[in-house]
């Protein structure tokens, strides 16, 4: 948005913190002059119908009248004309949990035109149980919140007493559902289990959750079958919920996330929402017409299902993220166990753009200009693991027997074999392959163990990995 463009529409957003549907409307004038009338705007006021001239009064944070108000008193006048008059908008997926106990006003979200935020993307605010608190103690420290509360209930009343500048609600995450009964390990529940997972989703319901969400890419998420989920989600459309899903897969696999998805809605009986719809990653782009196709084909079909996307091309995400599932098994504790322990982890180094390195040109394709190298943890595989790696839409000719892959690799442009002849040339046998020469930052070093310990230094950030066993393969 262009600077002119932002304050063509801060007049708009002041409009939008008001509640169009459930403040009476006046035809005429009042002895009490109105605070602001907001004149000469296409009101589109949030039936459906589509918009229409007028202007629309305000008194005490309310609307008070919409019609012609040409000569009504007031204090103050904001001209809309050319622009539109809405209600607030609604954040299908915000992440404002903890930071709503910061800073109650959330004025990020007021300057957008936000009025009410539905949080809860997999993991939840709540319910809460002492193993989650310890282990997420880290997350509340940095926020510095007291937590004093275990339900939905007792986090709802907390925001009443402190108030907030926008309606908040949220999803029961099912991983929030999965970790207060199974913890962070991959397993299955028993029918037991299942139950009081199935127990822990209807209180949260009559708490006033708004449905039962999935974030699937992210451990221990994946670890749920799809007969899991649909038994939680039948259980929130027993009472009006919904179904909020960021899928399985956002890459090439797409199109099987997409079906899973659509499953669960038709097996629940209950509306689904699919979070942020992309088609992430080179070997995906171009695909976007048949996901919306597919999604079409489903609601003309009669299921109730509808999808939303963030209007950039930007994403960001925890480097955990990459690291295949099944290292996340038991929790982060185990997760960086297995990161120290040299039997079960590489570190692979690749080039990430075209362009200069000391003087010499790289052949490598211009992926970002952010760094000139990315440091990829891959983790040794063993038979049982690669079978698993399915979950992150990793094309099948960028597997080796020796490697694990992370949907990381879906955006990279090369194929093992050459991550294997480009990865510390020094190190490398393979021969004819192409050399770069490696900035003398990200050189590696050999310690007295015969392990490799690198010091990479990107243009903007450093990372640091000591007494870590490196391989001139990935």
């Amino acid at each position: 948005m262009t600077n002119g463009n932002f304050h063509r529409w801060k007049s708009i957003f002041l409009s939008v913190v008001l509640l169009f549907s459930t403040v009476p409307v006046e035809s005429k004038s009042t002895e009490q002059p109105y605070d602001i009338v907001i004149t000469n705007g296409h009101i589109i006021d949030g039936t459906g119908s589509p918009w229409y001239s007028g202007d629309l009064a305000i008194r005490d944070g309310k609307i008070a009248a919409i019609g012609n108000l040409h000569d009504a008193a007031r204090s103050r006048t904001i001209d809309a004309r050319g622009q539109v008059v809405a209600p607030g908008f609604i954040d299908m997926l915000g992440q404002s949990e903890y930071t709503i106990l910061v800073d109650p006003r959330l004025p990020s979200k007021i300057y957008q035109g936000i009025t009410t935020e539905i949080t809860g993307e997999g993991e939840s605010i709540a319910p809460l149980n002492d193993a989650i608190l310890k282990a997420d103690q880290e997350q509340y420290d940095h926020y510095r919140i007291h937590v004093d509360w275990r339900t939905f209930r007792e986090y709802f009343s907390r925001l009443e007493k402190q108030h907030t500048g926008i309606n908040i609600a949220s999803y029961v995450g099912a991983t929030r559902v999965r970790r207060m009964v199974l913890g962070d390990n991959d397993v299955q529940p028993t029918l037991g289990q299942l139950e009081q997972m199935r127990e822990i989703v209807r209180q949260a319901m009559r708490d006033g959750a708004v449905g039962v969400s999935t974030s699937l890419e992210y451990a221990p998420a994946p670890y749920a079958k799809t007969e899991e989920l649909i038994a939680l989600a039948a259980e929130a459309s027993r009472f009006g919920g919904i179904y909020a899903t960021h899928m399985r897969n956002e890459g090439t696999g797409i199109l099987a996330a997409i079906d899973e998805a659509l499953r669960i809605g038709r097996e629940a009986r209950i509306p689904v929402e699919i979070w942020h719809l992309k088609v992430g990653g080179k070997p995906s782009w171009g695909h976007m017409p048949e996901v919306v196709a597919k999604i079409n084909s489903a609601r003309a079909q009669g299921l109730d299902v509808t999808a939303d996307t963030y209007a950039y091309t930007a994403w960001f995400n925890d480097f955990s993220a990459f690291i295949p599932a099944w290292a996340h098994d038991g929790g982060n504790a185990k997760l960086i166990e297995r990161l120290k322990d040299p039997a079960s982890v590489q570190i692979c180094l690749l080039p990430r753009i075209s362009g200069t390195t000391n003087g010499r040109r790289s052949p490598v394709p211009k992926q970002s200009s952010s760094a000139w190298y990315t440091i990829l943890s891959c983790f040794h595989c063993k038979a049982r693991r690669c079978r698993r790696s399915q979950n992150f839409g990793t094309r099948s000719r960028w597997m080796r027997s020796s490697t694990c892959s992370s949907k990381i690799m879906d955006s990279l442009p090369w194929p093992s074999s050459e991550c294997r002849s480009r990865t510390f040339p020094s190190l490398s046998s393979s021969p004819g392959s192409p050399s770069i020469t490696t900035p003398p930052a990200l050189r590696p070093k050999a310690s007295s163990d015969g392990s490799i310990l690198i010091r990479a230094r990107t243009a903007r950030s450093r990372a640091s990995f000591a007494n870590t066993s490196a391989r001139n393969t990935c």
